[in-house]
């Protein structure tokens, strides 16, 4: 199984559509979606319409803390701008996807694999895995030797030997990894939809779970485009100028 996973896509079209076409040139066979569906783009309709038809496919998909947002509405947790894009969100989306994003779980399994937006400890709390001690506490939360995340808008890649050390590795673009049976990792692809790590282009991953090889990607897309989107729909400048700088 060729596995590509695709995390925090933010209502971003351009850049989702460009990932999955790499994906499939690559030889993608199942998809897996770590949350943020929503939020902060201007196309939350056509990414969760695509995300449903993989979904009916077999794909994986848990929820995201802007996704919660989008079908639970709160007003805590979130700095205003984030809460204008959620209402702006909540009021164009059908029924249907809707329930969708309710659905969503929180976390989701599959194999020896484990998908969760933010940590595996208490994903509920939408924690931030930025260092070894939140990762590590992440990885002793689950028994599955891949765990599968997000919310961090960098891609990120934490080790737990079999011996309890940790180590981290900051992936590039094309990077493969070779995964030992005997560890524990946990994969932080990048975001799809808003990188912010000073690249605009589009991040995720792929694993391959019979050659147990893990490669990162990086792609480009019309960012442009997605950014004038979110300045035609009447939206916060700010989400159009992370998409141009990538910060």
């Amino acid at each position: 199984m060729r596995l590509a996973l695709l995390t925090d896509l933010h209502a971003n079209r351009e850049a989702l559509d460009a990932c999955l076409a790499h994906a499939r040139v690559r030889g993608a066979d199942r998809y897996a979606f770590t949350g943020d569906l929503v939020g902060y783009g201007a196309d939350p309709e056509a990414v969760i319409d695509t995300v449903m038809d993989h979904v009916a496919r077999g794909a994986v998909a848990v929820r995201g803390n802007h996704d919660q947002a989008v079908s639970v509405p709160s007003r805590s947790g979130m700095h205003a701008e984030a809460r204008e894009v959620i209402d702006w969100t909540r009021a164009r989306l059908k029924p249907g996807q809707l329930a969708f994003l309710d659905a969503l779980p929180l976390t989701s399994e599959l194999g020896n694999m484990m998908f969760v937006h933010a940590s595996a400890h208490q994903p509920e709390k939408w924690e931030y895995v930025t260092g070894l001690e939140e990762a590590e506490r992440s990885l002793r939360a689950s028994r599955s030797r891949m765990v599968f995340s997000g919310h961090v808008h960098a891609p990120s890649l934490y080790r737990r030997a079999d011996d309890g050390r940790m180590g981290s590795h900051t992936p590039r673009d094309g990077m493969k990894v070779r995964i030992a049976p005997q560890h524990q990792y946990l994969v932080i692809p990048g975001s799809v939809g808003q990188p912010r790590d000073g690249n605009c282009a589009a991040c995720y991953a792929m694993f391959d779970d019979e050659k147990r090889e893990l490669s990162y990607f990086r792609v480009p897309y019309d960012h442009g485009a997605a950014a004038r989107r979110v300045i035609a729909e009447g939206l916060p400048i700010v989400f159009a100028m992370r998409l141009v700088e990538g910060i």
